[in-house]
C-alpha cells in the first residue's frame, strides 16, 4: 500500500466515523483528480476503510450507531464514485448480473464489484441486497447477461445460494460465487456448484475478464444437501431459541437482570448460534460452526459478556438434540474448542 492510499484511507476513517458525508466525498474526489486509479480508491480506500468498520465494531471499539453512520457514509462515497464511473465510456466488455443471494443484506461488496466491473468496461445490471431467486431468474431471462455474480457475507445463506446457483445454472449461465460465505477458500462455492469463486472484487473482474465456460441450459436438480437432521432442525428452530433461553436465563443468573433490549439481542445471539449450526450441516463442515462460535465468543467477551454464557448455550442446545448425531458432533467440536 502506498503512502498515498494510507493517507486517503486515514482521511476517509476520520471522515467515515466522524459521520461527515461532504468530507467523505471530498476525500474521494480529491484522490481522483490528484490521479489515483478508480479502482485502487474502491478497494484499497474505500473497501479497506469499511472492512475496518466491521472489525472496529466487532471489537467494540465503535458502537452499533457509529458502525451504521460510517456505513452510512462509505455507501454515500461509493454512490458518488459510481456516478463519475459512469461518466467514464461506454460499456464493451459484455454483460455482467450482480446481486446478493436472497436474505442477505450485506450489499457493500456487491456493489463495489459491480463499481469495479463497470470501471474495466462491462455493462452491469446491480440488483442489490436480499434478491428472491424467482426474481433473479426472470431478470436473468430478460437481460441474458454472460454471467451471474451472486454475493453473500454470512453463511447462513448457503441454502439459498445453492438454490440461486443452480437456478441461474440451469438457465445456461455461469456463476461466479464471492463473499465471506462461501469460505475463505471458496470450498462452499465449489460444493455449490459454482462456474468460479473470487475472495474479493479485484480478483472476480480478473476471472472475469479471461473468460468463464459457456453453459448449456441444464434441468437437473441441485444436488441434495438437505439431509432430515438439517430439515428438522429448520423446521423446529423457532422452539429451539426459545427454549434454549429459558434454559439460559437459568443457567446463567446474570441474565435475569436483563431489560428487554438485551434479551432482544440475547434472543438474535442464540438464533445465530442455531442458523450456523444448521449451515454446518447443510455443508457437512464443524469448522465452520466453530469458527462462527470463536468469532462470536471474541465479540460478546469485547462487550462485557460472561466468557461461559456461549458453552451454556451450546450445552443447552446439545441437550435438546438427542437423535442429531451430526449436529451432536458439531457442537461437540466447538465445546472442545471453544470451552
Amino acid at each position: 500500500m502506498t503512502a498515498a492510499v494510507k493517507e486517503r484511507a486515514q482521511a476517509l476513517w476520520a471522515a467515515a466515523t466522524a459521520g461527515d458525508e461532504r468530507a467523505a466525498t471530498g476525500v474521494a474526489m480529491d484522490a481522483l483528480d490528484a490521479g489515483m486509479p478508480l479502482e485502487t480508491l474502491l478497494l484499497d480506500v474505500v473497501a479497506a476503510v469499511q472492512a475496518r468498520v466491521g472489525h472496529e465494531w466487532a471489537a467494540n471499539r465503535l458502537s452499533v450507531a457509529q458502525e451504521h453512520t460510517a456505513t452510512a457514509v462509505n455507501e454515500r462515497v461509493l454512490a458518488t464514485l459510481a456516478h463519475r464511473a459512469s461518466e467514464q465510456g461506454d460499456q464493451t466488455l459484455g454483460r455482467i448480473m450482480v446481486a446478493c443471494i436472497d436474505g442477505e443484506w450485506h450489499a457493500f461488496p456487491a456493489r463495489l464489484l459491480a463499481e469495479v466491473l463497470r470501471a474495466r468496461g462491462w455493462q452491469v445490471d446491480y440488483l442489490g441486497a436480499q434478491v428472491p431467486t424467482p426474481h433473479l431468474v426472470a431478470h436473468l431471462h430478460l437481460t441474458n447477461p454472460d454471467a451471474v455474480a451472486l454475493s453473500s457475507s454470512l453463511a447462513i445463506r448457503l441454502p439459498a445460494a445453492h438454490a440461486a446457483i443452480s437456478a441461474c445454472q440451469a438457465a445456461g449461465t455461469p456463476v461466479v460465487a464471492g463473499g465471506a460465505a462461501f469460505g475463505p477458500d471458496g470450498r462452499y462455492a465449489r460444493l455449490l456448484g459454482a462456474d468460479a469463486w473470487a475472495p474479493d472484487a479485484r480478483t472476480a473482474a480478473d476471472l472475469l475478464a479471461a473468460g468463464l465456460p459457456h453453459r448449456v441450459a441444464s434441468r437437473d436438480e441441485p444436488p441434495p444437501l438437505a439431509d432430515r437432521e438439517y430439515t428438522e432442525l429448520t423446521r423446529s428452530a423457532g422452539d429451539l431459541v426459545r427454549d434454549i433461553l429459558a434454559d439460559l436465563t437459568r443457567r446463567v443468573p446474570q441474565l435475569t437482570g436483563y431489560d428487554e433490549q438485551q434479551r432482544g439481542r440475547t434472543a438474535e445471539d442464540v438464533a445465530y448460534l442455531v442458523d450456523f449450526l444448521r449451515a454446518a450441516l447443510y455443508v457437512d463442515d464443524p469448522e465452520l460452526f466453530t469458527s462462527f462460535v470463536g468469532w462470536m465468543t471474541g465479540v460478546l467477551t469485547a462487550r462485557g459478556i460472561p466468557e461461559f454464557v456461549v458453552p451454556a448455550a451450546l450445552d443447552a442446545l446439545a441437550e435438546r438434540l438427542h437423535g442429531f448425531p451430526r449436529a451432536l458432533h458439531v457442537l461437540a467440536r466447538a465445546r472442545a474448542e471453544h470451552g
